[in-house]
């Protein structure tokens, strides 16, 4: 095996623990002497053993001689003491004498203090194999690290001309139960799934998690311009009100009706206008200044979709596209909002991931409109 094939391991075992780490980044790392890996290690949550650290703990277990060893790890290991101590320090004391990092830290207060520190105690120290995809990785603990907002996922799922529904509004289903199956994973990894007003008088969603055992259930955020009665009989209401926000205008957010909404359990958050909507990355930064909030999944409508792109919050999109076509000029588009005459006046986005998951394919996509 070489270089990017090891990298490549380890960044599937960071995958493992995505949504659970943060602040934190996921990081992953392999212990290997030759070709064979001798430990295994990744960050699973805030306070827990950094992925390194877990690594050489494995090796020990199976009786390596980490001497002769070489570490593989998608980010520089740190240099500074925090919950943990440094992984720096821990890689010097296990006698690695060779180590393989995949990106240096995006923190500029820290980054290249761990390699560099390695460099300089004697340690051989490559840098940036496979960065691309390792930078894809942590491009949550960047997004923290220079703003005060959640992290976003935007999540649509449409046919191969760009349909969500029919013109009738039938979208059940566009894709497979696997796919749905994904989005529920993904749901239990997020602290919030946010959907816009129509989807939530349409489709009364739940925006639970169907998961079994899952670790915890996503708080619902709902958009809207104009708020429910508290007795109306939306699942929302009925059995997830104490989980529930709703974004709206200050006007709205101040009435008789934001009152009993809240007396039934529910928050209310007035946004400040924007252009000719809100102003959605003011609701962002509430969701994580105050509820801890580090991760947000968007699942409708298209407006909203695009609206979030527009405003550039929407940092990672997976893109469901099933393998059919409906030919209907009148069917529900994707997204929708905006008025174009030219193409190069299109949203731009670069590939991070694809994935052939038989009747549809999943894009996991970085716009390119804001890097």
């Amino acid at each position: 095996m070489n270089q990017s094939q090891f990298m490549l391991k380890a960044l599937d075992l960071a995958k493992k623990a995505k949504g659970y780490t943060a602040p934190n980044p996921c990081v992953g790392a392999l212990v290997t002497s030759g070709d064979r890996i001798m430990g295994r290690g990744w960050h699973r949550a805030c306070g827990e053993d950094h992925a390194e650290v877990e690594a050489v703990k494995n090796a020990r277990e199976n009786a390596a001689d980490l001497s002769s060893c070489t570490m593989y790890v998608t980010l520089e290991p740190c240099n500074h003491q925090g919950r943990t101590p440094p992984c720096t320090t821990a890689i010097l004391q296990a006698g690695i004498p060779e180590v393989i990092i995949g990106t240096r830290d995006p923190n500029s207060l820290v980054q290249g203090g761990g390699a560099d520190f390695l460099q300089h105690s004697g340690v051989r120290v490559t840098v940036g194999v496979e960065e691309q995809r390792c930078r894809d990785l942590i491009a949550d603990f960047s997004l923290w690290n220079n703003s005060d907002r959640p992290y976003v996922y935007l999540k649509t799922a449409s046919t191969l001309d760009g349909r969500i529904a029919t013109r009738t509004g039938h979208s059940r289903w566009v894709t497979s139960e696997n796919a749905r199956q994904m989005v529920h994973e993904l749901r239990s990894r997020v602290g919030a799934v946010l959907v816009g007003g129509n989807t939530f008088y349409q489709d009364n969603p739940a925006l639970n998690s169907r998961i079994q055992g899952v670790r915890h259930q996503p708080l619902a955020v709902i958009l809207t311009s104009r708020l429910p009665d508290p007795d109306d009989d939306f699942y929302l209401l009925q059995k997830r009100a104490s989980r529930t926000i709703f974004w709206t205008d200050q006007a709205s957010a101040s009435s008789s009706k934001a009152d009993a909404l809240k007396a039934r359990g529910c928050r209310v958050m007035g946004l400040d206008r924007k252009g000719p909507g809100l102003n959605l990355e003011q609701g962002l930064q509430k969701l994580r200044q105050e509820l801890g909030i580090y991760y947000v999944l968007c699942e409708g409508g298209g407006r909203l979709a695009m609206c979030l792109l527009q405003q550039g919050l929407a940092d990672e999109t997976w893109a469901f596209v099933a393998l059919k076509m409906l030919g209907d000029q009148q069917a529900v588009p994707v997204a929708g909002g905006r008025e174009v005459e030219f193409m190069d006046q299109a949203l731009n986005f670069r590939p991070g991931e694809i994935l052939n998951l038989g009747p549809e394919i999943l894009l996991k996509l970085f716009s390119l409109n804001r890097e």
